[in-house]
């Protein structure tokens, strides 16, 4: 069943795609949506999530020699006009997002948001970056670190107490291991409404990244940005499809927080 509905997926995309033939990419700000790179992302049981560092590598070398699209930093507030504007984000925290993502982003030249999970910063296995190791990746040039909440709960099931500590006790722990102020968060599971987005404004957040597939204009809530999922199996075609615009009707799928 699983397989039925990926080629069934993928011939909407090339469908989309046909009738937007000869059409410049949708304009505004695409956040691209990545969580491991070379390794198993957490729960993904379906092997979704974990990229494999070539097709990582094709997919950027793709992103920084496409025609017309320009890369941008998450908080970017000018890359929501009338050209396309991609940002490069990570959840979760893996260690390799800084010893196989990095270097590859490094060399285009591509800014990059890795939001961070606390509590995994202290997981035994080896698989996340370390305080030490979050510290380095902020001092990249054009890194950021952004919080993936303290402890990788969906924020929509917490009472406001348990919601406000999740909110402030990541950043103030993100901010202590950088040195650097923490203004943008990416809502665990994707779960997200008005209340937390509320709560995450009162926490001191500016930006934030939600799980539904689309791109953002200027009308859109900065606390409530969508992103495009990136998947371990998106072969180049398919990465340059879902830059273009042609996955977006994909957004269909899930409710918007926004609204």
């Amino acid at each position: 069943m699983p397989r039925l509905r990926s080629i069934a997926t993928r011939g909407l995309a090339e469908l989309s795609a046909l009738t937007r033939t000869g059409r410049p990419p949708r304009a505004g700000l695409r956040i691209l949506m990545y969580h491991s790179i070379g390794s198993q992302a957490i729960g993904d049981k379906l092997g979704l999530y974990g990229v494999a560092p070539a097709r990582f590598a094709e997919h950027m070398t793709a992103l920084a020699t496409a025609t017309g699209v320009k890369t941008a930093a998450l908080s970017d507030r000018n890359a929501t006009g009338n050209d396309l504007h991609v940002a490069v984000t990570f959840d979760d925290g893996y260690r390799d997002n800084l010893l196989v993502a990095a270097p590859i982003l490094q060399k285009h030249g591509i800014p990059f948001t890795v939001f961070v999970c606390t509590a995994f910063m202290h997981d035994p296995s080896g698989n996340f970056l370390t305080p030490t190791e979050v510290r380095e990746l902020a001092t990249l040039a054009g890194v950021t670190i952004g919080s993936h909440g303290a402890t990788h709960t969906p924020l929509t099931g917490l009472d406001d107490r348990a919601l406000r500590e999740e909110l402030v006790s990541s950043r103030t722990e993100l901010e202590d291991a950088t040195g650097r102020a923490v203004n943008a968060i990416s809502y665990p599971h994707g779960a997200v409404d008005r209340r937390v987005r509320d709560a995450a404004a009162a926490a001191g957040y500016s930006t934030g990244a939600c799980s539904r597939f689309d791109i953002n204009d200027v009308t859109r809530d900065p606390l409530l940005l969508c992103r495009t999922d990136i998947h371990a199996g998106d072969s180049g075609h398919v990465f340059r499809q879902k830059l273009h615009g042609d996955w977006d009707w994909y957004k269909w799928r899930t409710r918007d927080p926004a609204q």
